[in-house]
C-alpha cells in the first residue's frame, strides 16, 4: 500500500502540537484540513504550518487521532517498508520463545502489536493502516519466525475508534485450542484464543519471578492474581504460605490448574478483591503482599476515581503488612503518570501511619520499549516498597 498524493498540514495557530517536539500523534482538531474518506488507512505526508515535512504516518479521519508518524522521512508505507521495520523489531529484542515481538509506535509501526508464545504469534491490528495492511504483515512474519499458527485478536475496543469491526480468528481458519506453555520454569495453560489480551501478561514475566527472589519463609498475599503467576513464583522460591484472590472465577480456575500442574501449594479464593482488603485488613498480616490489579482509568476523565481505588487497596496492603514486609505494586493504566502514582502511594503511607522505604522502581521489559517522545507507550509502573 503506498501513500497517497495529498499531503496534511498543521494549523497554522498549532505552534505547541506535540508532534511538534518528536511526539508521533496528531489530533484532527490540530490538522488544518482533513482528506476524503478514499485516504483513511493510508499513509499520508504531514508538513507544519510553514509547508516543512514532518514525516510520513498513517491516516484515519474516522479517528481523533487522525495520523500517527511512521517515519520522519518519505519512505512509503510500503512491503520494503514493513519488512525492515519488522527487522529492526527483532534485532532490538532478546530471542526468547515468549516475549513482545513488535511494540506499536514504539517499533515504528503504528497499531501493530504482536506477541510471540514460541510457536504461535497473536497479532493486534489497532490502526486502519495496519488492517488494511494484515495480509502482507502476516507474510513478512511468517519469512522471519516460521510460526506453527498465526492468531489474529482483533477484538480491543480501540478498532472501534478507528472504524474497524472487532473479530477473532486465526490464520489457518483452525480454532486454537488452549494448551499448556512454559514460561520461566513454570507450566500455565493458556487459551491464547479466548483470554484477555494476548493470552497472558506477558509484560509482568520478569517481575513475576523478580519479586519471588525477596521470598524466604513468608507469608505472601497474591491480590488481583489472575491464573497466579506471581503467586505460584513465590511458591516455588519457599515462600510458607500463598494466598491468591481474584474476582474471575475463570481466572481462579487456571490458576488452581496452573498450581496442580507445577505441584505447588497455593491456595485460591474467588473474592471481591476490594472488599476482602477492606474486610481483613485488621486480622490479617502478610510478610509480602503482591497488588497486580487491571487498568481502573481506561481514559483521561476516569483518572479520579482511579486514584481513590489505588489509594484503597494500596492503604489497606500496607495496614496488613508485618514490620519488615515488602509492598509490590502496580499500575498498568496509560493514564496514571509515575509521579502521581508515586504521590498516591505517599499519601497511603502517610495515612496508613507506615514509615516507607521505596526499594526500587519497575517499568516494562525491554521487548515493551519506551519512546522518551511519546510518553504514551509507557503505561505499567511498579515500586516495591519496605515497611517498619
Amino acid at each position: 500500500m503506498l501513500g497517497g498524493m495529498s499531503k496534511l498540514r498543521l494549523k497554522a495557530g498549532a505552534k505547541r502540537a506535540r508532534v511538534l517536539r518528536g511526539h508521533p500523534w496528531v489530533y484532527v482538531n490540530e490538522l488544518e484540513s482533513t482528506l476524503p474518506e478514499s485516504f483513511n488507512g493510508q499513509a499520508v505526508e504531514l508538513e507544519d504550518s510553514r509547508g516543512r515535512s514532518l514525516g510520513m504516518g498513517l491516516y484515519n479521519g474516522r479517528s481523533q487521532i487522525a495520523w500517527r508518524r511512521y517515519t520522519t522521512g518519505k519512505q512509503p508505507w510500503d512491503e520494503a517498508y514493513i519488512q525492515r521495520a519488522l527487522e529492526q523489531a527483532l534485532r532490538n529484542r532478546e530471542d526468547e520463545p515468549y516475549r513482545r515481538v513488535v511494540w506499536s509506535e514504539a517499533d515504528d509501526l503504528p497499531g501493530l502489536i504482536v506477541d510471540q508464545y514460541n510457536d504461535v504469534l497473536v497479532v493486534q491490528a489497532q490502526t486502519a493502516g495496519v488492517d488494511a495492511s494484515l495480509p502482507m504483515i502476516t507474510e513478512q512474519l511468517q519469512a522471519l519466525l516460521e510460526p506453527a499458527e498465526v492468531l489474529f485478536r482483533n477484538d480491543a475496543p480501540t478498532r472501534q475508534l478507528e472504524g474497524l469491526k472487532l473479530e477473532v480468528r486465526t490464520l489457518s481458519g483452525k480454532k486454537l485450542a488452549p494448551a499448556w506453555h512454559e514460561i520461566y520454569g513454570l507450566k500455565y495453560y493458556l487459551d491464547l484464543e479466548g483470554s484477555h489480551k494476548t493470552g497472558f501478561y506477558l509484560d509482568q514475566r520478569q517481575e513475576h519471578f523478580k519479586v519471588s527472589t525477596l521470598v524466604e519463609d513468608w507469608r505472601v498475599l497474591d491480590a488481583f492474581c489472575n491464573q497466579g503467576a506471581f503467586g505460584l513464583n513465590c511458591a516455588r522460591a519457599g515462600a510458607r504460605e500463598v494466598l491468591g484472590l481474584d474476582s474471575s472465577g475463570e481466572a481462579i480456575a487456571k490458576a488452581r490448574e496452573n498450581a496442580q500442574r507445577n505441584q505447588l501449594d497455593v491456595a485460591f479464593e474467588e473474592v471481591n478483591v476490594f472488599d476482602w482488603l477492606t474486610e481483613h485488613s485488621k486480622e490479617e498480616r502478610f510478610d509480602l503482599i503482591i497488588l497486580d490489579p487491571p487498568s481502573f482509568a481506561r481514559n483521561k476523565a476516569s483518572v479520579k476515581g482511579a486514584m481513590r481505588g489505588y489509594k484503597q487497596i494500596n492503604l489497606r496492603a500496607l495496614q496488613m503488612l508485618n514490620p519488615g514486609g515488602i509492598l509490590a505494586t502496580y499500575s498498568c493504566s496509560q493514564h496514571v503518570s509515575r509521579e502521581l502514582f508515586l504521590d498516591m502511594l505517599a499519601d497511603a503511607a502517610h495515612d496508613a501511619g507506615r514509615k516507607v522505604q521505596l526499594l526500587y522502581q519497575s517499568t516494562q521489559p525491554i521487548d515493551h520499549p519506551v519512546r522518551l517522545n511519546f510518553p504514551e507507550s509507557e503505561y505499567l509502573k511498579g515500586a516495591l516498597l519496605r515497611v517498619d
